[in-house]
């Protein structure tokens, strides 16, 4: 598109160049004229590409997470008893479980769809299509009908949608379950993630972001989550009994739009959006995987290299990440370390001692004044406080919506978000970076600029209880 348009003015402005020096056409006009009148018709023609083929601006109208009735609430004491009653595991499964339920940082106020509170449950398509819909069509009725500064969606005025669910793809799809519920019109632009892991919250923003990129004057609806219904694992293999522990009920809906109208009430603008995949290494590939057990018994494993694994894809997508937003300092330091990290590493290649130069690492806290560390378990959001060198405040939101919701894979740095603007700690020019996690191995970051005086009085899903965060957390 940018090449034709170049084409077309470079035509336009040969025509006129030529028209203009014709002698006979225009006799009284000098040399200096020509080049003068030459010289505005480029810098013109060149103002009319730019504004033409700049990015559009992506904004963050509102969103909404999902909070679960008080009936499908799972303490610690209640997972334990389900697993214990169940008859699904041998003793040492269950010791297991309880022992890293004890270690996960996870309290006692997550949920659980009503399915799974079933003793032993039995997956079903049923299950699994409801609790979509009691995840889903909630959030997305409160978005579109809240009234801060007079927004107001109509769900005919809905021009794109975005779902994304890693390991439930029923058909018809979510997004027509999401249309066929609030009518949507049928020019809507809809598509369906699947498979993308806790990462396709992000995943699912990119999308949205290039369809608005070609779209103007467009509103899109993001709606990332993920089914626990189906997915309970009833062997006895310890990598995939590891997702029974952690993962959480939970949903979030997010309203983006590229009008200019929607400027003055949108909260965030979205500056930034780098995505890395390291599938291409099979450690990485496989440290979360959905297979079958000997057994036949269906679940996801989470490999004990996840961490490390998880740690190279962060390193490569801060490499991307970090020219963006670094000032020129820290970027200089940074790329000083690692030279000279690479002479040592040259020169004493041979030395006995082993020891090596550590590479500097940014302070990105000059980059960034909030975190969102996606909530995948304590050691994720440990080995990111640690690499990053963040203190206990930067990681609050991550640990406290951990220990309050569980692990609601793509949607927990929605709850994060959301948990920093009910303490009122987001104020207008701050920049957010929301981390995410998935499997394949994936690492995808976001970073939002909030353009709007937020406030903190407004009703979201830690409203009712805010008062009582942060909680100490036992370190066990």
């Amino acid at each position: 598109m940018m090449s034709n348009m170049s084409g077309v003015m470079l035509k336009i402005l040969s025509t006129i160049t030529d028209q203009i020096t014709i002698k006979n056409t225009v006799p009284q006009l000098h040399h200096g004229a020509v080049l003068a009148i030459t010289t505005t018709l480029i810098i013109f023609l060149m103002m009319i590409l730019y504004f033409s083929t700049k990015p559009k601006p992506v904004y963050l109208l509102d969103f909404a997470c999902y909070q679960p009735p008080n009936t499908l609430r799972v303490s610690p004491s209640n997972f334990i008893e389900h697993v214990e009653r169940s008859g699904c595991f041998n003793q040492e499964s269950k010791d297991f479980q309880e022992k890293v339920l004890r270690r996960s940082g996870i309290g006692n106020e997550t949920f659980l769809p009503i399915s799974v509170h079933e003793v032993c449950p039995t997956p079903s398509i049923k299950a699994s299509k409801a609790e979509i819909e009691q995840v889903l069509f909630p959030i997305v009725k409160q978005l579109l009908s809240k009234q801060r500064k007079n927004l107001r969606i109509n769900p005919r005025d809905i021009d794109m949608l975005v779902t994304n669910c890693s390991l439930f793809c029923p058909t018809p799809s979510i997004s027509s379950m999401v249309i066929s519920k609030f009518g949507f019109r049928s020019d809507i632009k809809c598509f369906s993630l699947s498979g993308m892991g806790c990462s396709a919250g992000i995943l699912a923003i990119s999308l949205a972001k290039d369809l608005l990129k070609v779209h103007n004057n467009s509103i899109a609806l993001v709606l990332s989550m993920e089914a626990v219904s189906p997915n309970g694992y009833q062997g006895q293999v310890k990598s995939m009994l590891l997702s029974n522990v952690l993962f959480r009920m939970g949903g979030a809906a997010i309203l983006l739009s590229n009008r200019k109208i929607d400027k003055p009430i949108a909260k965030y603008k979205l500056q930034h959006l780098v995505r890395t995949h390291t599938g291409s290494d099979d450690n990485a590939y496989k440290s979360v995987f959905q297979h079958s057990d000997d057994d036949g018994k269906q679940g996801v494993s989470i490999s004990r290299s996840l961490i490390h694994v998880a740690a190279k894809a962060l390193t490569i997508n801060v490499s991307w990440l970090g020219p963006l937003v670094l000032p020129y300092s820290e970027q200089f330091r940074y790329g000083l370390s690692a030279v000279l990290r690479q002479v040592w590493q040259s020169s004493f290649s041979s030395s006995s001692s082993g020891r090596q130069l550590t590479i500097y690492v940014p302070n990105f806290k000059m980059a960034f004044e909030h975190f969102c560390i996606h909530a995948g378990g304590r050691g994720v959001i440990d080995a990111l406080e640690d690499s990053l060198k963040l203190n206990k405040e930067d990681v609050e939101a991550s640990r406290m919506t951990l220990y309050r919701f569980g692990n609601t894979s793509s949607s927990s740095v929605w709850y994060e978000l959301s948990y920093l603007e009910a303490k009122g700690r987001v104020k207008k020019g701050d920049r957010v970076w929301q981390i995410a996690f998935g499997s394949g191995f994936k690492c995808n970051s976001a970073v939002w600029k909030c353009i709007s005086n937020l406030d903190s009085s407004e009703a979201n899903t830690w409203s009712d209880i805010i008062n009582m965060y942060p909680v100490e957390v036992p370190e066990m």
